[in-house]
């Protein structure tokens, strides 16, 4: 758990997945933070040592013994726990300071938890935000602004499909792909149906208007992500990694955005949603049915 003094504007730096980069994005340091972790879940205990090392030598940030003292001592607050499990409890600890907190994905690990954490943060008036970065890759964004090809009719979407047990099902790295093609249709998803072999994923939803979207997940080899995005008058192809600014920065200007005005830059309703799209493609998985959202 971080925690940012927003009145000073430096660079931010990528704590999850690669803590030797830095993005120079305007608008917060990072002043204090609390080593947590997740005990059940190697991926998150192996590297909290490494992130606070890291954070300390390099960054000078101040480390303290509780969730609670990062909310009291900050002005924003980066929920960066790999663990979705823990991000309920992490809320409930912090959501009285009314603080601006950004959760990293994925948000909750079932619907229900997901409108229980929504709630928390209505009842107390606490902005929150939680989005995969890949929302936010110039090369999605730049397709979404065109306007000569008509309306989106649909779209397919891939990317690497890694599974972790304490994650179930596609909330590890399906939640990327999701994220992407809802940023592409937005919300009204209402039912799902998942295909599975060995080691591809078909997932195919459609929306309430008739349009249809698929994900495609890949567990061996490849490792891109991307899409197909269909307009009325034409379909364009979404390279995420062409373009040189990384997009975690990308999601890093949201973020920060979202810090100064409170404004969640994702619908918590739409997060609400794509929890609930997952929670449903994983039933489908189980049971070979298609499931209504």
């Amino acid at each position: 758990m971080i925690g940012l003094d927003t009145s000073h504007a430096v660079a931010f730096t990528k704590l999850l997945n690669n803590p030797h980069e830095s993005y120079h994005v305007p608008g917060g340091e990072v002043v204090v933070a609390f080593a947590g972790g997740s005990p059940n879940f190697e991926l998150s205990m192996s590297r909290v040592k490494g992130f606070t090392e890291q954070l300390c030598t390099r960054f000078h940030v101040k480390i303290v013994d509780s969730i609670e003292q990062v909310a009291a001592e900050s002005d924003a607050i980066l929920l960066e726990s790999v663990d979705g499990a823990v991000h309920h409890e992490q809320l409930r600890a912090i959501v009285a300071y009314q603080k601006p907190i950004f959760i990293d994905k994925p948000f909750s690990l079932s619907s229900q938890v997901a409108s229980d954490m929504i709630r928390l943060a209505e009842d107390y008036q606490t902005p929150l935000m939680s989005t995969s970065a890949l929302r936010y890759a110039e090369g999605l964004t730049g397709i979404l602004q065109q306007v000569d090809k008509g309306k989106i009719i649909g779209a397919d979407c891939f990317g690497p499909m890694e599974m972790q047990a304490t994650q179930p099902g596609f909330f590890w790295y399906g939640i990327h792909t999701v994220e992407m093609l809802f940023a592409i249709l937005g919300r009204g998803a209402q039912s799902v149906m998942t295909l599975s072999s060995e080691g591809h994923d078909a997932i195919t939803a459609s929306w309430t208007d008739g349009r249809i979207g698929t994900i495609r997940g890949n567990r061996h080899g490849n490792s891109q992500f991307g899409a197909i995005i269909h307009f009325e008058h034409g379909s364009e192809f979404v390279a995420i990694h062409a373009q040189q600014k990384p997009y975690y920065a990308s999601l890093l200007e949201q973020i920060i955005a979202f810090f100064q005005d409170g404004v969640s830059r994702v619908p918590l309703q739409e997060t609400h949603e794509i929890i609930r799209l997952i929670e449903a493609a994983n039933e489908s998985l189980r049971t070979g049915r298609i499931v209504q959202l």
